[in-house]
Parts: structure tokens; C-alpha cells; sequence
């Protein structure tokens, strides 16, 4: 194992890559290190479903650049041409052309006369030609999409009153609009509504108008993203000869047949004995989950996670887990909303072993699944907090002055040095194994009534039920913080970050669009509009939280989880659509003006994203693996070419 470990590694444009450990693998059998390297070479092979999720023209952008940056003939110190390796870089960290976080297009610094002759220059076999097709006509088939502003601006638009599937960039519908999405989902829900378990309509397929005709073209090994899918059943058949126990060979079968027909009925089976797979130190997300990059809502982009437990860590997840019905009892919320039997909640502190797709090269530090709310009510979720993720984050700013620049005072900065990283992680186990979990729909309320303000609503739920809990006495009890007032660290970074610091990563002129970012927003602005506990105040020219009340604080927190789980509870649209347009979205430019000045004197990179470890396996004579070795010298233009070269299947 390389000893000289370094966890923050290159910066450029806005992102800072930093590399996270795999601590103790050492200490696993060889079959779970088999296991893992195996469950990660499916894990990497589904990067091109990413890549083409996020945009049409992605992978073919990709590919040219890269065949640009790796060419010798081309001079590689010009301005240009270090200005094209910076824009590939960006392309590699967002898996497509828009940020990862803020979905809009990145402009290029270099100009069209200089792609053209780069792309002249190269040899032509090396690019992504279409049958017949010339370099020119290559580069003029992506040339508006990368130099014109106009065309597809972003990748998910989430403005209110515009058509959110014809003005959104992601590659999910291709020739419908809104209506006729939404129209093709709401006739399946009718036609299947005495079916004895609901179904994800929309999950793994592109919704597609040919001729006049609607239909699906399922993500699966006979449709598309074949190539993929079917080297990620390849791996997924290895890992299930090494799996730790008999579930886990069950769960894997699933998720194969489920890639093999693409069926969702498949899907159900798996997600519910997933959830039920408690033994093991070895677990692993892969498949199309999250729905934040839709703007519907409803398809799911591909990511992949293995993971390993936290053995130490875990202890803190198991106590809350194992109390999980006291907290859903004494919850704020009306009794009518709340689970009267919490079922099936599990938590984990883990190690990321292997991170691809949505995951990668930015990655969650917890995860609540399955999404489904009804299997959640059924047979639970699991919640896990990626331990070494949150490690790396916090030695990686050490020391970098952030806190002293917005923190209002020493005594709130020794507050919060003291208490915040412990209640961060405390928070994101609340979120993530109780928030997500806690709650239930009423009777007939469709589960994407919410439509595009769901995902914000979710989110906020989450983050309010944690924000609550996290000052409970209980807490103190289960001796899960060290004293009654450590919260205070919590909610005030928590309202800093909604009301000020986040704001950071959003471009000058621009409004606030991530579902977390407008979450945040939302709980802070509201709670700021309805009471007095905090303010915003100038202090020689500079703008800082104030927090005069944190039990009021907690009471306001307390009024908004209520009415955000009801307007779940029972698919308030027009509800969650006033909340977040009023509270979650606009920016007040002045303030963004002064925040960014600030924070830009740091020189501070806003977004953080990861390399993967390189699992390298050794080889007896006989060509059989005696062990696995994680190898941490790997670049990210190194990481980023080798995957493109060896998982590459879909250009």
C-alpha cells in the first residue's frame, strides 16, 4: 500500500480534487476484497450511461477532446490548448458539459477556430465519426452545443411556467414535451392502480416520439446502454461467486435479471430484499436511482457505490436506528402523518471502497434507499454515512480560514471547532437513517404529486427532522452528543450555509437550482421570515448570522417540519410549489455580490469531488488473485483517460 497519502490532490476552475483512504481493508478476507473488486469493476463500467443521461452530445464532446489533449502533434503549452485541457477537465468531473451541480453550460475559453483545427490536425480514425461523416461535419454538429449559449443552456431546468422536459439539456425524452410525459405516466399509474405493488413508472427507460408514437426504450441488456449493461451483468455474475452469504447471491440475481429485461417488477424484488440484507461487511449500490438529474423527477441516472463497514462508526447508526420508533412518536408532525410502526430501519457507517457514476467524481456522504416510499413503509430502508468521505473533507480544510472569515465571533468559532464536525456526521445519520425513512403518505396520494418540487420537499424533510432531533435531551441520553447546547454548532453552520456561505457556489447572476442547495434555502429563509431567534447583521461591512434563540430557533424547525410532512402526506402541490418558489430559489445579488468577494480572497476552491482508489489485484503463478491492493498514485487525467479507454462502451 502507498504510506505517502495525500488527501487533497490538483485544483482548477472551481473544483478542488481531493482522494479519500480505504481504511482497514487491509484487515478483510481475500473473498471480500474479491468481492469488492469485483462489485467495482461493475460499478465503473456504467460511466458512459452517466455521461449520456446528462446530454445527447456528452460522450461524442468527450471523446474529441480527448482525442485532442492525448495527441502529440498538437502544441500542449498554448493558451488555448491549456484552456481545453481545463474544460475537459470540467466535462470529466461533471460527466457531460454542464456543472454537476449548478446544471448550467460551461462556457469555453478557447474559440471554435481553434477546436476546428485541433480536430483537422488529429488523425480522423481516432474521432467519434458517424458512418460517412466528415471532420467538418463532426465539429459542426457540436459546435452550437458547445459555443452557443442559447442552445441547450442547461441540463435541468426547473423554472416554474416553462416546459421542463423541452428547455432541460439531460438526455431522458427525446422529441415529447412536459405534458406528453406527463400524460404517458399518469395513464400507466391509472392503468396499473389495482396492481398489488406500485411500480416506478419511468425509472430506467428514455421516453421517446417516433412517428407520432410515445413509447419507452427501456435501459436493459436487449435495449439501450446494451453494451454497458451487459458488462456490468459480466462483473456482477463474478462478484456473486465471492458474495459473503447466500441474500446477497439472491440480491445480486435480481439486479441481474432486472439489467437482463429491464422489467421494474424486478427491480420491486430486488429493492425489497436489498433492504432486508443486514449481514455482511460488504454492500454496494449500482443501478439507475436518484431522480434529482429529471426534471420530472421520475428517471433514474446511474451511479454505483461499493462499500465496506465502519465497524467503530456504526455503533453511533445502530443506537439511532434501534430508537427509530421513539423518534417517529415524538415527532412535531400531526400523529395523522406519522408511521405507526417503523419498520425495518438499518444503519451504517461505511467506507467507499469504489465510487462511478452519479457518485463520481462528487459523491453523497449519506444515503437513504430504496426511494420508493411504499417500500419504504413496507420493509424499511437502509441509511448509510460514508465515513472516509467525511474524513477527507474535514482534514482537507483544515486550516483554510473559511470558518474564521464567516463566523461571527470567537465565542460561536470555538463553538463551533469544538462540536461541528461530531454533529455534522450526527445530522447526516439523522437525515439519512430517520428523515427519509420517517412519515407516511395518506391513503391515494400519489408519491410524485409533488412533481418538480419533490425532490426539494424531500429534502427539507430530511434536514428539519435531523435539525429537530439533533437538540434533543435524547440525544444526550443515548450519549450521542456530549452536553444539551452542542446543537447550537449545528444550527448555526446549518443557517450560515443556507443563508450565506452557500451561496458561494452560485455563479454571479444566477438563481439557486440543486434540490439540497434549494432545501437549505428554504429551512433558513423561512425560519429567518418567522421569528426573531436570528438575523442577518453588518459588522464593519460585513454580513454575519446572528442566532439570539436557539430553543425558538428549534420551535420554528419544529413548525415547518409539521407542514412540509404534511404537504407530503398528502401531495400538496400547489403548497410545495409556494414554498420553494418564495423561499428556495432567488438570490439577492447584492449579498451574493459581497459573500463572493470574501470568499474569493481564500482562494478557495467551492466544489470538492474524489479519485478513486486503483484496486490492483496480485496474481500467484497460477493466475489466481491472492489479494487486492488499493493504489492511491493514479492523476486524475491518468484515472479519467484509463476509464474512458477501458470502460468505455457506448462511443
Amino acid at each position: 500500500m502507498n504510506t505517502d497519502f495525500r488527501y487533497t490532490d490538483e485544483t482548477f476552475a472551481d473544483i478542488q480534487l481531493l482522494r479519500y483512504r480505504l481504511n482497514s481493508f487491509e484487515n478483510l478476507t481475500l473473498q471480500q476484497k474479491k468481492y469488492i473488486y469485483f462489485l467495482s469493476k461493475a460499478t465503473l463500467f456504467g460511466r458512459d450511461i452517466t455521461f449520456d443521461q446528462f446530454g445527447a452530445y456528452n460522450l461524442r464532446i468527450r471523446k474529441v477532446l480527448e482525442t485532442i489533449y492525448t495527441d502529440q502533434t498538437i502544441d500542449h503549452t498554448t493558451e488555448e490548448f491549456l484552456q481545453l485541457e481545463t474544460y475537459l477537465k470540467r466535462v470529466w468531473f461533471s460527466n457531460g458539459i454542464y456543472h454537476h451541480y449548478g446544471c448550467n453550460k460551461f462556457a469555453p475559453n478557447f474559440t471554435e477556430a481553434f477546436l476546428l483545427d485541433c480536430m483537422t490536425k488529429v488523425t480522423a480514425t481516432r474521432l467519434p465519426l458517424k458512418e460517412g461523416q466528415t471532420v467538418t461535419e463532426l465539429f459542426e454538429e457540436i459546435r452550437q452545443i458547445i459555443f452557443n449559449p442559447e442552445v441547450q443552456p442547461k441540463r435541468v431546468n426547473k423554472a416554474d411556467g416553462e416546459d421542463l422536459v423541452k428547455t432541460s439539456a439531460c438526455h431522458f425524452y427525446e422529441g415529447v414535451t412536459q405534458q406528453e410525459a406527463e400524460h404517458f405516466y399518469d395513464e400507466k399509474k391509472k392503468m396499473s392502480a389495482a396492481d398489488s405493488e406500485p411500480l416506478s413508472f419511468g425509472l430506467n427507460s428514455t421516453l421517446t416520439k417516433k412517428n407520432g408514437q410515445i413509447a419507452e426504450d427501456v435501459w436493459c441488456m436487449t435495449g439501450r446502454y446494451s453494451k454497458a449493461i451487459s458488462q456490468i451483468i459480466y462483473w456482477l455474475e463474478k462478484a456473486r461467486t465471492v458474495a459473503e452469504n447466500d441474500l446477497q447471491k439472491d440480491i445480486i440475481k435480481l439486479l441481474i435479471k432486472y439489467y437482463e429485461v429491464g422489467d421494474l417488477r424486478y427491480f420491486n424484488e430486488y429493492c425489497k430484499k436489498w433492504v432486508s440484507c443486514l449481514d455482511g461487511k460488504v454492500d454496494f449500490i449500482n443501478g439507475f436511482i436518484e431522480v434529482y438529474g429529471d426534471p420530472l423527477g421520475l428517471k433514474g441516472s446511474w451511479e454505483g457505490l461499493v462499500e465496506y463497514v465502519d465497524e467503530e462508526a456504526t455503533h453511533r447508526t445502530t443506537i439511532i436506528s434501534q430508537n427509530a420508533q421513539w423518534f417517529e412518536d415524538h415527532s412535531p408532525v400531526d400523529p395523522l402523518f406519522r408511521k405507526k410502526q417503523v419498520k425495518g430501519i438499518s444503519a451504517k457507517v461505511i467506507c467507499a471502497a469504489m465510487l462511478g457514476g452519479d457518485e463520481y467524481p462528487s459523491t453523497a456522504i449519506g444515503i437513504n434507499l430504496p426511494n420508493a416510499d411504499w417500500i419504504r413503509a413496507e420493509y424499511g430502508s437502509k441509511s448509510i454515512t460514508i465515513s472516509n468521505i467525511t474524513d477527507a473533507y474535514d482534514k482537507a480544510a483544515r486550516g483554510n480560514g473559511f470558518r474564521e472569515e464567516f463566523i461571527i465571533d470567537k465565542n460561536t468559532l470555538e463553538l463551533v471547532n469544538l462540536y461541528s464536525d461530531a454533529l455534522d456526521n450526527l445530522h447526516t445519520d439523522l437525515h439519512e437513517c430517520l428523515g427519509h425513512g420517517s412519515g407516511q403518505l395518506l391513503p391515494g396520494t400519489d408519491p410524485d404529486a409533488l412533481k418538480a418540487y419533490g425532490n426539494t420537499i424531500e429534502e427539507a424533510r430530511a434536514d428539519l427532522f435531523g435539525l429537530y432531533y439533533v437538540a434533543d435531551e435524547k440525544l444526550v441520553e443515548l450519549g450521542l452528543t456530549p452536553d444539551a447546547k452542542a446543537y447550537h454548532s449545528q444550527y448555526y453552520t446549518y443557517m450560515m450555509n443556507g443563508l450565506i456561505t452557500q451561496l458561494v457556489r452560485i455563479e454571479r447572476g444566477h438563481q439557486i437550482e440543486e434540490a439540497h442547495m434549494r432545501n437549505r434555502a428554504l429551512i433558513a429563509r423561512w425560519c429567518l421570515e418567522h421569528g426573531d431567534a436570528m438575523k442577518l447583521i453588518k459588522l464593519n461591512g460585513k454580513t454575519y448570522l446572528e442566532i439570539s434563540d436557539y430553543p425558538q430557533l428549534r420551535h420554528l424547525i419544529a413548525r415547518l417540519l409539521a407542514e412540509i410532512q404534511r404537504i407530503k402526506s398528502e401531495g400538496d402541490y400547489e403548497a410545495a410549489r409556494s414554498l420553494v418558489e418564495q423561499y428556495a430559489i432567488k438570490v439577492d445579488p447584492i449579498l451574493h455580490e459581497e459573500i463572493l468577494r470574501r470568499y474569493e480572497r481564500l482562494h478557495i476552491a467551492p466544489y470538492k469531488g474524489f479519485l478513486n482508489p486503483r484496486l490492483q489485484p496480485i496474481f500467484d503463478a497460477n493466475g489466481e488473485i491472492i489479494d487486492i491492493e488499493p493504489y492511491y498514485g493514479e492523476s486524475y487525467a491518468e484515472q479519467m483517460l484509463r476509464y474512458s479507454t477501458e470502460y468505455g462502451t457506448l462511443i
